[in-house]
């Protein structure tokens, strides 16, 4: 397993009080696919180093539909977990597990604690604060300027990419739920890319059958 220290660059600019304080806080978890680790601004479960897996981070609307922010994998650290810990973030962000996925949790008041201690430690958790928030900016001029037939193209093609596959095993509600979009409009649109030979459906599966034609329409100005 990883050690915590290769998730700071700053490790060795830590004292070894310090570093002794993060490390005995932490705590190792394994998370079966599917299992939400944080559900919203209320909970404050820490900062999240990931092992190994996937985790999701989504927002939710009032009409309960969902949109993915942006996802964590190997290496990642998660600050949106932690939130708690800044007073003046409020974030509503729920994070579930994608895949079976291995995460050491440090609880916020102890990350918090020695942030404060920290110049080195604080200015890298803020680097990490707005790569996030740069990654959901990037998202909201996605949703408001690209077409949905571009982001699903998007969407079809990066998860090729993730799952090293062009056989996608996914709903057509979990795609919705990455787009922010309802289950109907992506049957419709999906049935469109598959009328233009660039996918082929069946019960829970998507086929990328023309992945360059998928990519001619991502990019298109």
């Amino acid at each position: 397993m990883t050690q915590i220290s290769q998730f700071f660059p700053v490790w060795d600019q830590l004292t070894p009080g310090q570093q002794q304080q993060l490390s005995e806080a932490a705590v190792l978890r394994s998370l079966p696919k599917g299992s939400v680790l944080h559900g919203g601004v209320d909970q404050c479960t820490g900062l999240l180093l990931i092992h190994s897996g996937q985790l999701r981070a989504y927002a939710l609307s009032d009409q309960g539909r969902q949109i993915t922010l942006y996802r964590l994998f190997e290496r990642d650290i998660c600050l949106m977990s932690a939130s708690c810990m800044m007073r003046s973030l409020q974030f509503d962000v729920t994070i579930q597990a994608e895949k079976d996925t291995q995460v050491t949790i440090i609880p916020s008041q102890v990350y918090k604690q020695v942030m404060e201690q920290s110049a080195p430690l604080a200015n890298y958790t803020n680097e990490i604060m707005a790569s996030r928030f740069t990654d959901v900016m990037w998202l909201m001029e996605q949703v408001m300027w690209k077409s949905l037939d571009r982001r699903l193209a998007e969407f079809l093609l990066e998860e090729s990419a993730l799952e090293n596959t062009l056989q996608l095993r996914i709903t057509h509600e979990a795609i919705g739920e990455h787009l922010g979009s309802a289950r109907e409009v992506i049957t419709k649109m999906l049935r469109y890319f598959q009328s233009e030979g660039m996918v082929k459906l069946s019960r829970g599966m998507v086929e990328l059958t023309d992945p360059d034609k998928l990519e001619e329409l991502r990019d298109r100005s």
